[in-house]
Formats: C-alpha cells, structure tokens, sequence
C-alpha cells in the first residue's frame, strides 16, 4: 500500500498533463482568491482549492475548450464548497423549553468609545496635579499610599485632590451628556 501511494504522489509531482501545470502556475493566485472569497479561513480556502484543481486534473481529457477554464475551475470551487457546506454537521437540539435570555442588551461599541473619549478629555482638563493622581489612582490603580510616594506628598492630599478631581469630573458637562 505504501508503495503504490508512493507512485501516485510521484505521478502527481511529474505531472502527466504539463499544460495543467502551466495553468495552476499561471492561475493560481486568481484561483486562489476566488476560493478565498468562498470561505472564512484561508487555510480552508487552500483545501478548497487543491480539492477542486484535483477535480478539473482528473477531467482535464474531456475538457474540449481550454479557453473556458478559469469558468469550469471557479464552477468546481463553488460546487466543491456547496457540497461541504451541505454535509456539514449541525448541532442543534430541540427543548421543550426555550432557555432564559440574558438580561440587558450588550452595550454599543461606538457608545462606549464616545464615554472613554469624553472621559479622557474631561480627565485632560484637569489641573496637573489632579490628573496626575487620578490616572496613578484609577487607571495605573495605585493605592492611595503608592500615589503619595510616588508624587512625594502626604495620603491626605492625594485623598483631598482625588475627591475635588472627581467632583469635577461629575460636573464636567460633556460626561453628563455621554452618560
């Protein structure tokens, strides 16, 4: 058995038809993106394509017009796709009772991102100092004794310039309206 898979590769790679071979070279990188377009994976979209050539090399005697491959490869990948997706297994299994949705609906992405700008900038309008202690406090989440060491000041008055920090933030008008 090893033997005669051994000759069938070496056949494969003499290539009985030379103009076949001229043709994948030729075509290939079309070929190629076309089946890419049929799939979600790059990797399935090679197999898709090796299975198909495979499929046009073994009619390539009966293929009358060698002007019309490009069609009779490209119909091979769509049949050759159609195929799988048809045998493809579906795990869906039927309840007699539906299960309970989440609650609450994912938040948006774009409204999301417009909160974080807006907080940046409110954050960005702050004195130095407060700023400076509330990124250290709640985006570096320094405690409120690392904060004092690191900017060399007392745990009071990181405590006292965080709140006035934050009581501007709540203030801050462009938060009220993305919030």
């Amino acid at each position: 058995m090893t033997a005669s898979a051994t000759s069938v590769c070496t056949s494969a790679s003499t290539a009985v038809y030379p103009t076949f071979t001229s043709y994948v070279r030729a075509r290939g990188p079309v070929l190629q993106r076309t089946a890419r377009s049929l799939t979600s994976n790059p990797c399935d979209a090679e197999d898709l394509l090796q299975t198909a050539l495979t499929k046009t090399y073994l009619a390539w005697e009966r293929i009358e017009d060698h002007r019309a491959l490009d069609g009779y490869v490209r119909r091979a990948l769509v049949n050759t796709r159609t195929s799988q997706w048809r045998k493809r297994k579906v795990e869906e299994f039927p309840y007699e009772e539906l299960p309970e949705r989440e609650s609450g609906s994912a938040p948006d992405p774009a409204e999301q991102q417009a909160l974080r700008d807006a907080m940046w900038r409110a954050v960005r309008r702050l004195p130095d100092r407060q700023r400076a202690m509330v990124v250290l406090r709640y985006y570096e989440d320094l405690t409120e004794v690392q904060t004092a060491e690191l900017l060399g000041v007392s745990v009071g008055t990181v405590k006292s310039a965080v709140s006035r920090a934050l009581g501007k933030l709540r203030e801050d008008p462009d938060l009220a309206c993305a919030a």
